[in-house]
């Protein structure tokens, strides 16, 4: 959503006679022609679908190649177990958006066909793609619980062979085929609007589709996020309050626990990655469409859209690269930095991405405007996005791996300080990364800027918007393996567990079971280092991951947030000064947004696990051997009714807030939305940064110094807990809800202003002031109701 909105904005320029870009004609792709291909740009993209069924194609066959590797039965069952407790969740979340797009597809429908009187027939269009959209984010999140929970227990059976590299490999070939995958249903998705849907309707089956998966990403990111923390900090803490292990069989959280890496680590971020290629490519045809010349329009399309299609190709040759290469390095050895085949996975795709668009680049666009060197200024610009895929990773670790100096302070305070100092020495952590990585931020941003004054005014109106989307764009360079390294997270968690749940080594003649029936044997107190040792691995580049799509998320509203304030100042509804007050009240206002927001998610989280632990204590049963799966189930169905009640209140708070600023002041609205966009980034990235430093310096003192059961492991666990929901819900959901919240609000805007020019015309009552009163009630209700409602009590 967070490019679907600027595209509203941008609809609204004086220089532009359209009433929406549900209107905006999609050029002939025909009229490009490409001397170095021999064909025009029709064709090209056309011959562009064989490389992305091959992707599709890759993608099947490591699904494949992995349901057929070998697996105890007993970790099989307990896969199997959790596999079916994720559907019950996913399809508990289905009917969840069937009614959040009731709610939604009523205001699509009232803005496009009672405002902006479009034709019957094309908002019903709109509406279709919006379901097309949302069945897009939650079929490839389906995948990515399907496919996780097949590979966890055969990461879990590879930990027995005693050479460590099949548990890096598993999990990495797992996320290679969420991540291919995702990309190619995608770009199949845009490029069948493209190609083969006439031009006056393209535009409102862009519009559609990406509302549609911006609202399923959201809905499953939010909820996925408050699931998956309730379940982990009830498991975690039956650690302390019964002095038992990681995972424990006789523990009924722990499924649930195992649930949740699903949801929290795979649904939501599979759903969120979907979603943001989708709008990132919506946003960027429209911006074509609108902002340039029609001599440019088909041919920077092409561009565009062959730059998406070559990130299928160069992932899965950088993945190929480096699997070589990691093989020969660590296939026979029996330990090494399990970090370091993620590491150089990342470097090779940003380095080849960065390669191949230059090339590319030049061969499509090097002809166009002679002498101007725009290929290779356009190609700087996506390739500073790209770098920064590879860059900001790097400065994750800094604070968040194992081998990181912030992680070692935490275990260094926590041993003669506890708790306290070990929640300090995070906090500090978060604090720092923040500041570097909006810097680095920030550089990029203004590398783009410059670039953008180098001439690209020749071909566009207002470039540093053009150039703020390339970066995005390029943040997303390299897709497939940014979404890889993130689903590597949720199969390692789960293989830990599957581990212990499976109870393997307990069962009698297991050792010469699986040597007779596998060919091997197993190490069982091996198995288990490994699969803690890959767990921080996870944990490590799961934290990698979300300063990209948050950065993205930022970037893309800046890029919103310029546009609507052109629109608005051309329409003569704005004059921004900071001398204004309701800037400055508009900048508290978001600043008051994304803290209520940080609070609510969290309450959501603390009460849900207060009931969880709850129960588990009441009914945990230490004299068996594992839970009763009545009592698991039980904990799953808190956690799901948590997830949801805490969503309700978010969505609803997002919704009649970001209406009610919009409908009440300009000014007020463009400074709302900067303020939310500014504190969301750096909330987001100290928040996802102190958790992942507190969660892997439990994994150091578990791992490294093998000190479970001690005060300092209690400790640890503590500031773990605390990290969970900072690193999983909060800070995560912030993406969505930047992203929401420019999309409605500026849905009320246009609405705003129609009204008022409606009743100023009919010389009647102008209204929208006292709706945007009512709606801040609304809104102010459930923001008490995110507290005092969700509240702890006896």
């Amino acid at each position: 959503m967070k490019k679907i909105s600027f595209l509203l904005a941008a609809a609204l320029l004086p220089f532009l006679s359209r009433a929406s870009e549900a209107d905006l004609p999609i050029p002939d792709l025909a009229t490009s022609y490409f001397q170095q291909f021999g064909m025009n740009g029709h064709t090209l993209l056309t011959w562009g679908i064989i490389i992305i069924l091959f992707g599709m194609l890759f993608g099947l066959l490591q699904f494949i190649q992995i349901k057929k590797l070998p697996a105890h039965k007993s970790m099989l069952a307990v896969s199997n177990i959790i596999y079916e407790t994720c559907k019950t969740y996913m399809l508990q979340q289905g009917k969840f958006l069937i009614i959040l797009f009731a709610i939604i597809g009523s205001l699509i429908f009232y803005y496009f066909f009672w405002l902006n009187h479009m034709e019957f027939s094309k908002v019903m269009l709109v509406l279709l793609w919006s379901i097309l959209g949302i069945l897009g984010s939650y079929g490839v999140a389906w995948f990515g619980i399907r496919i996780n929970t097949l590979a966890n227990s055969r990461t879990s059976f590879a930990a027995l062979r005693s050479k460590p590299w099949s548990v890096v490999s598993i999990p990495l070939q797992a996320g290679m085929s969420v991540g291919v995958l995702l990309i190619t249903v995608e770009l199949i998705m845009m490029l069948f609007i493209l190609l083969f849907v006439p031009g006056e309707s393209a535009g409102a089956c862009f519009i559609g589709f990406a509302i549609g998966e911006s609202l399923g990403a959201s809905a499953l990111r939010i909820a996925g996020g408050i699931f998956t923390k309730i379940a982990d900090i009830g498991a975690d803490l039956m650690k302390i309050v019964f002095a038992i292990g990681e995972d424990d069989p006789r523990n009924p959280g722990v499924i649930a626990d195992c649930v949740g890496d699903n949801a929290g680590d795979s649904v939501g971020p599979t759903a969120d990655g979907f979603e943001t290629y989708g709008v990132t490519g919506v946003a960027l045809i429209s911006f074509i469409v609108l902002a340039m010349g029609l001599e440019f329009q088909s041919i920077l399309i092409v561009w565009i859209f062959a730059m998406r299609i070559l990130m299928v190709f160069t992932s899965i040759f950088s993945y190929q690269i480096n699997q070589v290469i990691s093989i020969a390095r660590f296939k026979d050895k029996n330990d090494f930095d399990f970090e370091a085949p993620l590491t150089s996975l990342v470097w090779i795709t940003s380095i080849i991405s960065i390669i191949v668009t230059y090339i590319v680049s030049y061969m499509l666009i090097s002809d166009l405007l002679p002498g101007s060197g725009l290929w290779w200024k356009l190609s700087s610009i996506i390739s500073l996005g790209t770098l920064a895929a590879a860059i900001i990773p790097e400065f994750t670790k800094a604070f968040t791996s194992s081998k990181s100096r912030h992680v070692k302070e935490i275990v260094t305070a926590s041993r003669e300080g506890g708790a306290s100092l070990t929640i300090l020495s995070g906090i500090v952590a978060g604090n720092f990364s923040a500041f570097w990585k909006g810097m680095v931020m920030m550089g990029l941003m203004a590398a783009a800027f410059a670039i953008s004054k180098m001439g690209l005014d020749v071909i566009m109106t207002y470039p540093a918007i053009f150039s703020f989307g390339l970066v995005a764009f390029g943040f997303l360079g390299m897709g497939p393996v940014t979404i890889a390294v993130d689903s590597y997270g949720p199969v390692t968690d789960n293989a830990q567990s599957v581990f212990e749940l499976s109870q393997i080594e307990k069962r009698q003649g297991i050792k010469e079971e699986i040597k007779r029936d596998f060919g091997f044997d197993p190490d069982f107190t091996r198995g288990k280092h490994y699969l803690e040792a890959n767990d921080s691995a996870g944990n490590t580049f799961k934290a990698t991951a979300k300063p990209v799509l948050i950065g993205t998320a930022v970037i893309g509203a800046t890029t919103m947030i310029f546009a609507i304030i052109l629109m608005l100042e051309q329409m003569g509804l704005l004059n921004l000064s900071l001398t204004d007050a309701p800037v400055l009240l508009g900048f508290i206002a978001g600043g008051a947004v994304i803290f209520w927001f940080s609070g609510a998610s969290i309450q959501a989280v603390t009460t849900g696990a207060y009931r969880a632990v709850e129960f588990i204590k009441r009914n945990i049963k230490l004299d068996k051997d594992e839970a009763d799966i009545e009592d698991s189930k039980a904990v799953v169905k808190i956690c799901t009714q948590y997830a949801q009640t805490g969503m309700w209140n978010i969505f609803a708070v997002i919704f009649s807030l970001t209406l009610a600023f919009a409908f009440f002041d300009p000014n007020f609205f463009v400074a709302y939305l900067i303020s939310i966009a500014v504190f969301g980034l750096f909330q987001a990235m100290y928040m996802a940064n102190a958790g992942g430093a507190w969660d892997n310096a439990k994994k150091v003192v578990e791992v490294d110094l093998k000190e479970k059961g001690t005060p300092l492991h209690d400790a640890t666990v503590v500031g773990d807990t605390v990290g969970d929901p900072y690193k999983d819900t909060s800070s995560v959901a912030l993406n969505p809800i930047i992203k929401f919240s420019t999309l409605f609000g500026l849905l009320a805007v246009e609405i705003a202003i129609k009204m008022s020019q409606q009743a100023k015309a009919a010389g009647v009552t102008d209204w929208t002031a006292f709706l945007g009163v009512i709606f801040l009630a609304i809104g102010l209700f459930f923001v008490y109701r995110s507290f005092y409602g969700m509240r702890i009590q006896k």
